[in-house]
């Protein structure tokens, strides 16, 4: 059977290099389905992957594009499992994608539907939305690039930091705060501490190295080093903030929250993320809603409001999930 898949391919191979794409894509889309009738998912996968790297190298995104996406249905129907060669085959296709060719979009979204499935994952392969998110960061295409990049390898940080450090860069000087939380909040609502720490010093330090005249001041203690940012309050807060959760100490969160309320408040986009954070990591309850007729009812039936039920945070305390999280 390999020779004849090979010989499948020279032929289809020998189209693309006459310029008969369109001829070339939907034969391969006969061919691969006769082996996918008979179950032969690897005849018909490496059929899909051959030719679609070569219309993708022959700058045709749509043709490839859609040979990609076929080939991800055939992954779904032979229930393959996310290890190392079926994602070498996928990333080797999705790097030879031009940034602006619309099916890349659906094809990344099938392989991380695909990996969600079949993988060890939830939120899909981390390898896989590291290379996604990665290149992503590469065009400038921020929004996708977090999405991606939060749910990445131990790599992504950095190269998550990296773009929202150029991005702050390209603006205000005072929105630094602004840039780094939106790293800095993303990891911590996954539980991926480790990762927020990274991207504060990253952070931190790529601001001083560019501004000697910011005027820095390290403090050390036996247990911590911090940057302190005196024209950068909510700055020093992100840091002060990590620090309160690698300790457990809800008080000086609550502490932290009282004193930077002004500026947290001005952020407003920062009010939300905070609240689930206090949840995840302290057990403090969001602020309930007021609604005055509802608070009428429960007085005259001499009740309270009613009680959500608990659920686990990371520390193993009880509090709510995060919306997205379940």
């Amino acid at each position: 059977m390999a020779n004849k898949v090979e010989r499948i391919v020279a032929r289809l191979q020998e189209k693309i290099a006459e310029g008969d794409f369109y001829e070339a894509q939907q034969q391969t889309r006969v061919a691969a389905s006769r082996y996918i009738k008979t179950q032969s998912w690897s005849a018909a996968i490496d059929i899909l992957a051959s030719v679609a790297q070569s219309l993708l190298k022959a700058g045709q995104g749509g043709s490839g594009g859609d040979l990609c996406v076929m080939m991800m249905d055939v992954y779904k129907q032979a229930e393959l499992k996310p290890d190392s060669a079926a994602k070498g085959r996928l990333l080797t296709c999705l790097r030879l994608f031009d940034g602006q060719e619309p099916t890349r979009k659906k094809f990344i979204t099938e392989m991380i539907s695909w990996s969600s499935k079949f993988g060890e994952y939830p939120a899909g392969d981390p390898e896989l939305h590291h290379v996604a998110g990665s290149l992503y960061a590469e065009e400038h295409e921020t929004y996708e690039a977090e999405r991606h990049l939060i749910l990445g390898t131990k790599d992504s940080p950095e190269v998550l930091l990296k773009m929202e450090y150029a991005w702050y860069k390209e603006g205000d000087a005072h929105m630094a705060p602004h840039y780094a939380a939106r790293a800095i909040f993303g990891y911590l609502l996954i539980g991926n501490v480790r990762a927020a720490n990274t991207c504060y010093r990253l952070f931190t330090s790529a601001l001083s190295s560019d501004n000697a005249g910011l005027g820095v001041q390290d403090v050390s203690s036996a247990s911590c080093d911090i940057r302190i940012f005196p024209s950068l309050p909510l700055l020093n807060f992100l840091g002060m903030l990590l620090l309160a959760i690698q300790r457990g100490a809800p008080e000086v969160y609550k502490g932290l929250v009282s004193k930077y309320a002004a500026q947290i408040n001005e952020a407003e986009v920062w009010v939300e993320p905070l609240e689930t954070i206090a949840e995840l990591y302290f057990n403090i309850s969001r602020p309930r809603q007021s609604n005055p007729l509802m608070d009428m009812m429960s007085g005259f039936l001499g009740g309270g409001a009613p009680q959500q039920p608990p659920r686990r945070t990371l520390r193993g305390t009880e509090a709510p999930t995060p919306a997205g999280l379940d």
